[in-house]
């Protein structure tokens, strides 16, 4: 087929004026999704409908209002399991949360933080091997996540600004959320007990977190103190990067604000 056929296209634009989506076009026409886009755009530049620049207001630069909740929540995503990156064919940088599709829950609720905190921008999924990269595309970006750099995170410092910790201490508890849906999970741990004379197994509920920077753990570990949590390092296979709550009542007051991955 030729992808350049004015039949083609006047039946995609028809569909497209219908209401039909750009995907399900492109798989009826058997079209590139991204041919379907840009036949829409130019019909609609011919019509004079296209918008205009998209510039939206930034918290930081600009001084408007948004979700620090949401905020807060997104930026402990950020720390654990997300990354900014600018593509030389991209106008603008993007964040990405890696999130594994164990927990489509989770997945939901990082998209929906990411509304939140940009509600003029959209975002969008990206499939790969047993997860989905959950971005969004914005020139403020590095405003908002000054923690970028070059390298990666546990290669460099990592500490929050004023304005980003006075957000933390307002919702530490988003922030413990964030954290623990990237790089944390409740689990069961267990340990043996003389019990009557004889050894017996016992389990009990903790929640793990793990990240190899020493920074990014005391953030963790600072926002746990805050909130009365009690924590201790843990070494494994001589690695000393996770921090355990294992007492009864700190995994209670977890268990309430945070709760298992979904």
């Amino acid at each position: 087929m030729n992808f350049h056929d004015s039949e083609v296209r006047q039946k995609a634009l028809t569909l497209l004026r219908g209401g039909a989506k750009n995907a399900d076009v492109a798989r009826e026409l058997n079209v590139p999704a991204g041919t379907i886009g840009y036949w829409l755009h130019t019909e609609r530049s011919k019509r004079g409908e296209c918008p205009g620049k998209h510039n939206p207001k930034c918290p930081r630069c600009d001084g408007v209002a948004f979700d620090e909740r949401a905020y807060a929540y997104l930026l402990g995503l950020y720390l654990g399991d997300g990354h900014i990156s600018l593509y030389s064919q991209h106008r603008s940088p993007s964040l990405m949360i890696t999130l594994d599709d164990s927990w489509p829950g989770i997945q939901d609720e990082a998209e929906s933080a990411m509304r939140a905190v940009f509600p003029e921008n959209a975002t969008c999924r990206v499939r790969k091997t047993g997860c989905h990269n959950i971005k969004i595309y914005s020139n403020h970006l590095y405003c908002l996540f000054p923690q970028h750099g070059p390298g990666r995170k546990h290669e460099r410092p990592i500490a929050l600004k004023p304005w980003q910790q006075e957000i933390v201490d307002a919702h530490p508890w988003d922030f413990i959320r964030g954290l623990i849906h990237s790089d944390g999970c409740r689990n069961m741990n267990w340990t043996t007990r003389i019990v009557g004379g004889e050894r017996k197994r016992y389990e009990y509920p903790r929640y793990w977190f793990t990240n190899v920077s020493v920074d990014i753990l005391k953030l963790y570990t600072d926002t746990l103190d805050k909130l009365g949590i009690q924590w201790r390092p843990c070494t494994r296979h001589g690695k000393p990067w996770n921090i355990s709550v294992a007492q009864r009542a700190s995994v209670a007051l977890m268990d309430l604000h945070v709760g298992p991955k979904y």
